[in-house]
């Protein structure tokens, strides 16, 4: 019988074939050990020359990396693998050879992964993120189906700016100027008044000309949006939505988690709810520490994200920015007209921003003043100004970026390993 590594579980003590690649392997002179993966797992398969005979053998020690295969064979339990599981091998039949796969099981440097990034996504470590990923992008499903949520696809082809900056990529729509798209919010805007509670899942586009670790040009955003909720209903789905992800990878993950060398017990800790400052009170904290060079209306850069997060355990909301460097559709706060309602959520160990969110401007007269101060173009949004015309509602929402979230669950350094062919500032390729 076929089987695939992942079911080697309900299989013990039994015969069976699996189709797979030889990652890596080691002999002696009566005993070959490959390590087999085949895309649901990794598994290690244990060839004795007494049982096999010669030309079997042989065929084991001579395999390359790389090479693709069918393997026969036992499985048995093993307590000493985190697998828990290992083949005792009786056949191996190539399908394909690999010749000098380019990847070995040395050190190489990170431009050299990143050129064969087609070939390192088969690597141990980058199956174990990928799979974090997609365990994170179930749960996303998962979450808002069940919290009464209808997922809308927004357009990634746009004629204006959501975020109203200069930070675009501009190609030609036939005889129009389009951008690719930075957000869905504003299109998730009219979704909201149409169904009430929604989510796009989707690819955004930043032209920033950054190299952090934590900057993709092209990267993948949750953003729900949701009619008749204000600031503290939304950071409630917020902190219970990050929850969700992380009690799923825990649950589903954790050989992965392993695999990476994460400390979960810093993930065991995060649970609903999270811990709430304002960002008059964060600069306050840095103050404090000693940040002398900020001041009260500058925007917070990596160093102080991460300063404000090592003083708490779960990650933190910061509350109540100045207007003056927060977009147009976020709403003063009735109490003080210097700050917005709005809230970033800061992930913990120096991972930064992992959502950002607000109240929305529903008032058309408000609306309108805004943008003008803005210096937009009132006849390009004319459409989304028909929302704040006919029978706008106070209405709240939020953006995670799903690959730094990635990099914060499965304690990967830098987002370009949290997505299968990362577009940096210097690379397109492969």
């Amino acid at each position: 019988m076929q089987i695939t590594i992942n079911q080697a579980a309900n299989y013990v003590d039994k015969e069976v074939k699996i189709g797979g690649w030889l990652s890596n392997k080691r002999s002696s002179g009566k005993i070959a050990f490959l390590q087999l993966r085949d895309g649901t797992g990794f598994m290690q398969g244990v060839v004795v020359k007494a049982d096999v005979g010669e030309d079997i053998f042989q065929i084991a020690k001579s395999t390359s990396q790389e090479t693709s295969l069918y393997v026969t064979g036992v499985i048995h339990e093993d307590t000493r693998s985190p697998f828990g599981y290992e083949m005792a091998v009786t056949g191996i039949e190539v399908i394909s050879e690999a010749v000098d796969y380019p990847i070995t099981p040395k050190e190489h440097g990170t431009e050299f992964l990143m050129d064969h990034r087609h070939l390192w996504l088969r690597s141990n470590r980058q199956h174990a993120i990928m799979k974090i990923r997609n365990e994170i992008i179930r749960a996303t499903y998962e979450f808002f189906n069940q919290e009464g949520f209808l997922k809308i696809d927004p357009p990634i082809l746009t004629g204006s700016a959501p975020e109203g900056t200069t930070e675009l990529f501009h190609t030609k729509y036939f005889e129009e100027d389009a951008f690719l798209s930075q957000s869905g919010q504003l299109y998730m805007e009219a979704a909201a008044m149409a169904f009430g509670k929604v989510f796009s899942f989707g690819p955004t586009f930043r032209a920033e000309k950054s190299k952090t670790r934590r900057h993709l040009i092209e990267f993948w955003m949750i953003e729900p949006e949701m009619a008749f909720y204000k600031l503290e209903d939304s950071l409630k789905v917020q902190e219970n939505y990050v929850a969700f992800l992380v009690a799923a990878v825990l649950k589903n993950c954790r050989l992965e988690l392993d695999r990476l060398g994460r400390d979960v017990s810093h993930l065991e800790k995060m649970v609903a709810p999270f811990p709430r400052i304002t960002y008059t009170e964060a600069i306050e904290l840095l103050k404090k520490l000693g940040f002398d060079d900020i001041e009260w209306g500058d925007d917070f850069g990596a160093p102080h994200e991460t300063a404000i997060a090592d003083n708490f355990e779960k990650p933190v909301f910061i509350t109540h920015y100045p207007k003056a460097i927060k977009p147009f559709y976020m709403p003063e706060d009735p109490n003080n007209s210097e700050v917005v309602l709005c809230a970033d959520l800061i992930a913990p160990e120096g991972y930064g921003e992992i959502i950002g969110g607000s109240e929305r401007i529903h008032e058309l007269a408000i609306l309108e003043a805004r943008m003008k101060e803005f210096d937009l173009d009132l006849e390009a949004y004319s459409w989304y100004l028909d929302l704040a015309r006919y029978g706008s509602v106070p209405h709240s929402g939020f953006g995670l970026g799903l690959e730094r979230t990635v990099a914060w669950i499965s304690g990967t350094e830098h987002v370009r390993e949290t997505i299968p062919f990362p577009r940096l500032l210097n690379r397109l390729y492969p």
